[in-house]
């Protein structure tokens, strides 16, 4: 089942859950979204869904420069409240994802936020691909999906494995803090220079 793009925003926006655990849950529920959400209370997705849905107004910009001063990062990440925002936990949260950029390179925070463009010429490699293979037409549709979610978890921050915990990825690790905290915490913006690179 092909579910729509904007159902899995609005699943997501009301849950706080990951965006393929909001597609999953839209495709066993055959695309009901107040079933979906049941669906994710059952698992225990949801339960930080208050917490995701709060304004996050404070925070640090954090910078991380690599060993040799070719590579450098500064990202923002954001809390609810200033006490939380200048606690060492907060600093040390907003440290391992300047490093995760710096290790892992990523083009975007969430999906979402990918160019439409680039996304569309990355379909367009895998479909030419698969046609090149001599692979059926019925199957080559599944295998581009395929292709461009491994493009996402490869390219978007908050999918992408943990540098520092592979097992996962840099949105749990978040949320882990989020339980801890007791707060929302969000990446803002980053940006990666690296010299020889335009920006």
């Amino acid at each position: 089942m092909d579910i729509p793009i904007e159902k899995i925003r609005e699943l997501r926006e009301r849950t706080g859950s990951g965006v393929l655990d909001c597609k999953k849950a839209l495709m066993t529920t055959d695309g009901d979204i107040d079933k979906a959400i049941e669906h994710l209370r059952k698992l225990g997705i949801a339960k930080a869904a208050t917490k995701l849905m709060r304004k996050t107004e404070e925070g640090v910009i954090e910078s991380y420069i690599h060993p040799g001063a070719r590579l450098g990062i500064l990202v923002e990440l954001n809390c609810e409240t200033d006490f939380v925002a200048k606690t060492d936990d907060f600093k040390k949260i907003a440290k391992d994802i300047a490093m995760q950029i710096a290790a892992s390179n990523p083009i975007s925070i969430r999906r979402e936020d990918v160019a439409q463009e680039i996304v569309e010429r990355e379909k367009s490699i895998y479909r030419t691909q698969m046609e090149n293979s001599g692979k059926p037409e019925t199957i080559v549709d599944k295998i581009v999906e395929g292709k461009l979610n491994k493009f996402f978890k490869d390219s978007c921050l908050l999918e992408q494995p943990f540098v520092r915990d592979s097992n996962m990825t840099v949105e749990d690790y978040i949320k882990g803090y989020i339980a801890k905290l007791g707060e929302n915490i969000t990446v803002k913006r980053f940006t990666r220079f690296h010299i020889g690179e335009e920006a």
